[in-house]
Order: structure tokens, then sequence, then C-alpha cells
């Protein structure tokens, strides 16, 4: 099963909420392959050429590679959320949808800056595709902590504000990528990697 457990007082708004966008997240992590499969290269003569021509597409790799890693993370964020969502209203739904339109973006976003990681904007495309879909998670998230009482009946006020702070850790760590991602292209997104460290000292504070 995907779920680890489902709200009892879930509705079928609040299911086929999740399974819409289960659904998107599955196809935007599939077309990323794309730019794998339709990468040309080129005549090979010898196994040595082969490998060359392999580390000839290092970034492409690297690339596919962070964005179904962060396409992951961010699912299993909204994994994490809908476990403890009982009700949905239309501005969650809306917000909903609005990250799953940088998602879907996502494919895209990395194909531009592995193909035109040599300029400003395509640097800056993929970082600021997360960046958008990850603030749009937190902005749905803390909508249900405003209307904890209907949507998130099983979590206590500090336990769901908790949960909004720690989420803050990855949206700072987006911002800080977005920033300094003209500099450092897409290895910035391995600041990533001090995402659990951050959540656990952001979920901690003032409890």
């Amino acid at each position: 099963m995907i779920r680890q457990r489902t709200h009892p007082a879930a509705t079928q708004g609040t299911t086929r909420l999740e399974a819409f966008t289960d659904g998107v997240f599955a196809i935007a992590a599939t077309l990323l392959v794309l730019d794998l499969t339709t990468h040309t290269i080129g005549e090979i003569t010898s196994d040595a050429q082969m490998w060359a021509a392999f580390a000839g597409m290092w970034e492409l790799f690297l690339n596919f590679g962070l964005s179904f890693v962060l396409l992951c993370l961010l699912w299993m964020t909204h994994v994490q959320q809908f476990e403890h969502v009982a009700r949905v209203d239309s501005t969650l739904i809306w917000l909903n949808n609005i990250r799953l339109l940088f998602i879907v973006l996502v494919p895209f976003a990395t194909s531009i800056t592995t193909e035109y990681s040599e300029w400003l904007a395509g640097r800056l495309l993929m970082p600021a595709t997360f960046f958008m879909a990850i603030l749009f998670s937190w902005l749905q998230w803390m909508w249900a902590v405003g209307h904890r009482a209907t949507m998130l009946p099983d979590l206590s006020d500090a336990d769901a504000r908790a949960y909004g702070r720690g989420a803050l850790s990855a949206l700072l760590i987006s911002a800080t990528v977005v920033v300094i991602s003209p500099f450092l292209g897409s290895t910035s997104f391995l600041l990533f990697l001090f995402d659990p460290l951050l959540t656990r000292a952001l979920r901690g504070r003032g409890d």
C-alpha cells in the first residue's frame, strides 16, 4: 500500500486528491528519463569511445538523479502530510493543484538546465521550479494548520505547528539553492543533504 495509514475520517474528496497527486508525481518522475532516451551518443567504434560518451553525459545524469530524488522527497512529504488530513476544502485543493503545476514542469526545467547551463536563466529554471513546488507544499500545510479542527483533527496545535516549522527546512534550503545556483550550478542542490538536520532543529525549536 502507498499509505502507511489513512485517516479514519478521510472523505472521498481527500482520497481522490491523494490519488490524483500520486499520479502526477509518478508521471513527472517517469518523464525525467526522456532526456536520457533522446540523447544522441553518436557513432561508437570502441568501448573506450562508449565510456567517453557516457562521461560526457555526466551533467545529464547528475540533473536526472537530482530531480528524481527531489521529486521522491516531495512525494514523501505529500504522503506524510495526508496521513493526517481528514478534510479538504477548495483552497487546499487549489494550493495542491498549483504545487502540481510546478511538479509537472520539473522534467522541462531539468532539460533546460542541462542543455543551457551556460546561461543564467538556464541555471535558474530548475532550482526555481523546485522552490515554487516546495513553497506551495508548505502553504498547503499551513492552510491545513489554520483549519486544524476540521482538517487535522488527530494533531495537537503544537504538533501541527512543529511539522510546519520542520517543513520550512526544505523551503529555506531551496531558496538558498536558487541564490547560489548561478555560481555553483546543479551542485548547489547538494545542500538538501542538510535537510534532515535542519528539519529536526526547526521542529524542536519552541517545544
